[in-house]
């Protein structure tokens, strides 16, 4: 595993197997919030880098949605950190198992009943922020999809809302996900929010994400034969 820091509070921890791989370790005054938790093979590394920093306890652990290669590694990691998973409360039953993805033929049992709780909400019909970190209801990719912005950082950790491709934003991997227009609708969040950059679960990161977006809104839609989406 390659850990790199991004910016003054964000490390990326990345690893390959098949396809790039990445969760974040985001440093608060409190500890360290774990963004996702990746493969099963990553526990090692993701536990290896925590462990250089005892005088920052991890805290939490965020999750953009349940698939498994973004909630594998929470069983070890859980067995020697027994900190607080959170995930949307609409993605919990099909991480459970409860229901199905749609588009999938079969329930996925990903997390055990009860591992995760739902994001708190803010009483103003959003998500409650986690110190910097401010949640925001991205659905397409899973029904519970969510991404997280550093505000002070202006760093969005996208999960699987977009791949990239040599820089430039590509469509969420088509074959995992649920609904591929409300995906791109999802996309619009690059217009309200302009981060700086973009970090997202499979690829590379990408710079000033918001100045692609009328194109990505355009090409995507239609490649899908989707509605006309405004991004302006």
């Amino acid at each position: 595993m390659k850990a790199i820091q991004i910016s003054p509070h964000i490390w990326t921890l990345k690893s390959w197997r098949v396809i790039q791989c990445r969760v974040w370790a985001v440093f608060e005054e409190d500890g360290i919030t774990l963004v996702d938790a990746g493969m099963p093979f990553m526990a090692k590394g993701i536990l290896d880098f925590l462990s250089r920093f005892p005088h920052a306890p991890l805290k939490r652990v965020l999750l953009t949605h349940g698939h498994v290669d973004h909630v594998g590694a929470l069983p070890r990691i859980l067995a020697k950190y027994p900190v607080p998973v959170y995930a949307h409360h609409l993605e919990i039953p099909y991480m459970e198992g409860k229901r199905v993805y749609p588009r999938r033929k079969k329930p996925e049992k990903n997390v055990a009943e009860g591992l995760a709780q739902p994001l708190p909400e803010d009483g103003q019909g959003g998500l409650a922020g986690f110190g910097e970190l401010k949640p925001y209801f991205t659905p397409g990719h899973a029904p519970g999809h969510v991404v997280y912005y550093h505000e002070q950082d202006r760093v969005l950790l996208g999960g699987d809302l977009f791949t990239s491709k040599r820089g430039k934003l590509h469509r969420p991997m088509p074959i995992f996900t649920a609904d591929m227009g409300e995906a791109v609708k999802s996309s619009l969040i690059l217009q309200q929010l302009q981060p700086l950059y973009l970090e997202i679960c499979h690829g590379n990161p990408v710079k000033d994400p918001a100045e692609q977006l009328d194109a990505y809104v355009r090409e995507t839609s239609a490649k899908y034969g989707l509605a006309e989406i405004v991004s302006k």
